[in-house]
């Protein structure tokens, strides 16, 4: 019986991956168009990125086997294959690894559950760099661990219940997010992009299933940026933030993938030595704000 159950299983991640497969080789075909990879714009076209064919030419692959893919017909492409239509379509890191991901369909291992716990040598570093904002994510964005200065940063979400503590939930949930975060719309977007990442390394897990429906029943944005199937992982880059009671920061942000975890990240905000923002930061640290600290 356990081993019809996990055949079952499989059958269904199968299933939801070669979905997943299918629906972003289209998103990716849509968006390129014939001119940029040297094909004629003319004729006829239902869609505005390339055709089926086309993208097969270019992949080095027949159009009947390409058609299947993109009819979710459970093919398992092979590397080359996978190669062939990464250079195809144009895509970066991030796309490419997803693409492998889905083509394989592996689910997530069952000792690295997504929702932690956060091991006690993490825990002591986010506290032991203080005053630097410091927390750790899954791929979901659930808060699973911070430190008082990024609970200080973030004391909107840190309003919330610990397990109610979800950065896309604050984004698209609370009216609040679109003046805390000065470039909104990009945060939000790379937050999707994210979060389609995590449905990729997990197809079949139900709390992704559960945060996807929940955002997409009370945010016409979130549907929209969801449909467009774009895939981020962890970077370094730069946010700001209008903070109700310290102003304006503009911080400097890197994302580690810890070790041992399917999909944690250790995340961390800092600012140039001297700055106002490095000052804004000082203050947050001394702040006795009456939040969790995870």
């Amino acid at each position: 019986m356990a081993r019809i159950r996990r055949a079952r299983l499989s059958g269904r991640l199968d299933s939801m991956a070669t979905r997943e497969l299918a629906n972003f080789l289209r998103s990716r075909r849509d968006r390129i168009k014939p001119s940029a990879v040297g094909l004629p714009a003319g004729g006829r076209r239902r869609a505005p990125g390339l055709r089926r064919a086309e993208v097969a030419m270019l992949a080095g692959i027949s159009p009947d086997y390409y058609m299947r893919l993109e009819q979710g017909r459970g093919i398992r492409p092979s590397p080359s294959v996978l190669d062939g239509l990464s250079r195809a379509l144009g895509l970066n890191t991030d796309e490419r690894d997803h693409l492998y991901r889905l083509a394989r369909s592996e689910p997530s291992p069952p000792h690295l559950p997504a929702e932690g716990p956060v091991d006690a040598n993490v825990r002591r570093l986010l506290e032991a760099i203080a005053p630097v904002p410091a927390y750790v994510i899954n791929g979901r964005l659930d808060v699973l661990a911070w430190n008082r200065t990024a609970a200080a940063l973030m004391c909107e979400l840190a309003e919330q219940p610990e397990p109610r503590r979800n950065m896309l939930r604050y984004a698209f949930g609370d009216p609040r997010a679109r003046d805390f975060y000065v470039a909104w719309e990009e945060v939000a977007r790379h937050g999707v992009a994210q979060l389609r990442t995590a449905t990729g390394r997990d197809p079949g897990d139900p709390a992704n299933g559960a945060l996807i429906r929940e955002l997409a029943d009370g945010s016409p944005e979130f549907r929209d940026w969801w449909r467009r199937q774009d895939v981020k992982g962890p970077g370094i880059g730069r946010k700001e933030y209008r903070h109700p009671v310290v102003g304006r920061l503009s911080l400097d942000y890197i994302g580690m993938v810890l070790p041992n975890t399917l999909d944690h990240q250790f995340v961390t905000l800092t600012a140039p030595e001297g700055s106002p923002s490095q000052a804004a930061l000082e203050k947050l640290a001394v702040q006795r704000y009456e939040v969790s600290a995870g």
